[in-house]
């Protein structure tokens, strides 16, 4: 852990003094975020000093061209960048002419922000002397609204305290915006208007090259003592921005505030020719309800969102914190209401890590979506991938595969692959079995078979083939082998035989054989559709066939376990424990040469597959294999202590567990990986709800059935989830005296205790 400024509060994020060195850090854990646009928690007055502005659009992106020293054929051509959007939450403000900015404050008193996650909204507040002397409180709440989501809303706040004072409030929108990150410091924005009129401030832009057109735009309403004051402001506009002014005259001790309305309109949603009508209409509608009445209706969203998604926990403050801090962050990420998009692994809170979708979804995020919204959201994910699946194939054929053979991307927008790393684009191949895990997963857990023939079908085969060429066969072992690989250990690159990804793609090809035969004698004119289209024969099946028999997968007889890789035992065999605490996190000290000889881990490998794969091996597999490689992991990716703790939960291992999952469910509030300013990692939060459903309450599904076997952290009195499975909600409750299981509806469900069958009827909690 490395920081721990953040106040312990079961359901707000609290910051409650003001340091310079923690602004960005902050700006990434009070991020806002609606599904459709968010935010970094920016100040909305001027600040000089050290910050990372940061607003973004969902879906709305730039092809950075790719820089590299030496090109390589195949190389992609350019870097998805999420784009750093026009600025709307601007509103500077002067007293007596001096400017308020909390960097060049006499003294700053009082501060507090608070991310009020109940309820969906984030307030910041303090009392501060300018450099002439006046002394003022001010508030400042904003909120990015559920129910209109292309709307965000500020209630600014100044009252001076010592004396009478001229408040002027500057709101504004700014285009003039560029990337933090950025690879050869091009223009991201083409501003096409600046216009205003009746207090409606808009600003038209499009993005260079992918041409997306977004409307920014703007209306404030100002009050003293809270009565409506009927002032014209002044304007100011220049070729990308537009400034308001509205000049109050305030006595000692009363309330001047603002009240800003803003937000985006995209040709995603409207037509080019109308986002400034589109924009009016919004403020129109937000004007005519008030700053009131769309915080209710927040408060409300929020509140039918926590019913079904909450999970508390008693007894543990930080635990509970964390874990709805998670929740909180991947409901502002996505909610299932667009299926063009996806789930970024920083969201709305930063830049890095550039595309919108990596395997992270497939792997971490559709468990979350299916088990605490309906099935449909989870069916968009796959849908997404389905829609981008001529997309894969071209990215194989850019590599030499061929006869539809696909490689989904690592980092994408629009399917085509844009990540700019070559160990990671050309090897970390294994996402490809995420895909189809993906759909297996759905299907057990949904019972949606008919997505398979459908859709899903042609995703598998289209990928089988692709491993079917990537293996090529080894006279020396009398086995297929996969060479040049890097697995989810990207410490370790361009391997041969990775066993997670030598097994996966195994699984993969025989799960789409299984599901040929399915589709074969279930949907026949699915069948016959899928196979005309792509023109799958007995002779490739057969082929494949051979293939799954023969798959080489690394083992060591000596230590009795799967090998990370061919060659991982020539590394020498040093546990983290005995790295010197000044080394880490390796990634920011040592050089990757030296990484890459190291036998340190960055992220569950061998036991990913065995987290995926867990009824494929025992439990004492899966001890000897944990104790193996456990004590050789750095957990330098946040995608790792999650994994670590379901498995540790499954051994009885609980002091692990509970570590793992406080790791994984603060690695953001307390910066375990000295990283957060860059932003949050958003896709690996819904890692750590699974840390608590599937660790703790050991959920699963067996044979078509829920299945529990629930455990608790000695730190904590109880805790209690829900979950949808199957169109029925079942909610859980496990303290240290037992477990009460209760199910909604009118319907009986069946499910297995720690391997007896019962049946809870509504009205009738089982006990257990």
């Amino acid at each position: 852990m490395n920081q721990e400024y953040i106040t312990a509060n079961a359901w707000s994020i609290i910051e409650d003094d003001f340091d310079k060195d923690r602004v960005k850090s902050s700006e990434s854990l009070f991020s806002l975020g609606n599904g459709a646009m968010g935010q970094r928690a920016n100040f909305e007055e001027t600040y000089t000093g050290d910050t990372f502005q940061g607003s973004y659009i969902a879906g709305v992106y730039y092809p950075d061209k790719t820089r590299v020293g030496w090109w390589k054929n195949g190389y992609p051509e350019y870097f998805a960048k999420v784009l750093n959007a026009p600025n709307w939450i601007g509103i500077n403000v002067t007293v007596n002419g001096v400017a308020l900015d909390l960097n060049t404050c006499k003294s700053i008193t009082n501060y507090k922000r608070e991310l009020n996650m109940k309820e969906g909204w984030y307030e910041r507040s303090f009392t501060a002397v300018l450099p002439n002397d006046v002394e003022v409180n001010v508030s400042a709440k904003r909120f990015l609204s559920l129910t209109h989501d292309e709307l965000g809303v500020i209630n600014y706040k100044v009252t001076p305290v010592n004396t009478k004072a001229v408040i002027e409030f500057s709101p504004y929108i700014d285009a003039g915006i560029t990337n933090e990150d950025t690879n050869w410091d091009d223009k991201f924005w083409d501003i096409l208007s600046v216009t205003e009129a009746d207090q409606q401030g808009f600003i038209t832009s499009k993005t260079m090259k992918t041409e997306f057109h977004v409307g920014t735009y703007m209306q404030s309403l100002v009050f003293v003592d809270g009565q409506k004051q009927n002032l014209k402001p002044s304007v100011t506009q220049s070729d990308s921005e537009l400034y308001y002014k509205y000049t109050l005259n305030v006595n000692k001790g009363e309330e001047a505030s603002i009240q800003k309305f803003a937000g985006y309109v995209t040709d995603m949603n409207h037509k080019t020719s109308q986002l400034i009508d589109a924009a009016k209409t919004v403020l129109k509608e937000s004007i005519n309800l008030g700053y009131e009445t769309l915080l209710k209706q927040q408060k409300d969203a929020w509140a039918s969102i926590w019913d079904m998604a909450d999970i508390t926990i008693d007894g543990d403050v930080k635990a509970q914190q964390g874990i709805r801090f998670n929740i909180f962050q991947l409901n502002q990420t996505y909610l299932g209401k667009d299926e063009r998009l996806n789930i970024g692994p920083k969201g709305f809170t930063g830049e890095k890590y550039g595309g919108s979708t990596y395997w992270d979804t497939e792997a971490y995020c559709i468990p979350f979506y299916m088990a605490t919204k309906d099935q449909n959201v989870a069916r968009s994910l796959l849908a997404y991938r389905y829609n981008h699946l001529d997309k894969a194939i071209e990215n194989a054929e850019k590599l030499g595969f061929t006869n539809g053979a696909a490689l989904y991307p690592m980092v994408t927008m629009n399917g085509e692959e844009s990540h700019n790393e070559w160990e990671i684009t050309f090897e970390e191949i294994h996402r490809n079995g995420a895909m189809v895990y993906a759909i297996y997963n759905y299907v057990r857990y949904t019972g949606d078979f008919s997505y398979i023939p459908e859709m899903g079908l042609e995703v598998m085969i289209a990928i089988s083939r692709f491993w079917y060429q990537r293996f090529n066969y080894s006279q020396d072992k009398n086995k297929y082998v996969m060479l040049g690989v890097t697995g989810p250990n990207e410490y370790e690159n361009n391997v041969n035989n990775n066993w997670y990804t030598n097994y996966f793609a195994k699984w993969c090809i025989e799960y789409t054989m299984l599901c040929l035969d399915k589709v074969k004698d279930g949907y026949s004119d699915d069948y016959n559709r899928i196979v005309g289209h792509t023109k799958l024969n007995d002779s490739e099946l057969d082929k494949w066939q051979e293939l799954v028999n023969n798959v080489y997968l690394p083992y060591s007889g000596k230590y009795d376990v799967y090998l990370q890789q061919d060659n991982f035992l020539d590394k020498e065999l040093i546990p983290v424990s005995e790295l010197d605490k000044t080394q880490r996190p390796i990634n920011q000290k040592w050089s990757w040469d030296r990484i890459l000889r190291s036998c340190y881990i960055k992220q569950a490998d061998v036991l990913q597959g065995f987290y995926f794969f867990e009824d494929h091996f025992t439990e004492e597999e899966l001890e000897r294999h944990f104790d193996f490689y456990e004590p050789l992991t750095v957990h330098e990716s946040s995608l790792s202590p999650c994994v670590h703790s379901i498995q540790a939960a499954k051994l009885n291992r609980m002091d692990q567990a509970y570590t793992f999952y406080l790791r994984t469910s603060r690695l953001d509030l307390d910066d375990y990986n000295k990283e957060v300013e860059e932003g949050c990692h958003i896709t690996s939060m819904a890692g750590t709800w699974m840390s608590i459903v599937e660790g703790f309450g050991g959920m699963r599904v067996v044979n078509d059935t829920l299945s529990f076997e629930p455990r608790i952290p000695k730190e904590w009195d109880a805790y209690s989830f829900k979950v949808n499975f199957r169109n029925q909600v079942v909610k859980v409750n496990v303290s240290q005296k037992g477990s009460t299981f209760e199910v909604e509806g009118n319907s009986t469900l069946s499910i297995i205790l720690n391997g007896e069958a019962l049946k809870i009827s509504p009205s009738q909690p089982v006990k257990a």
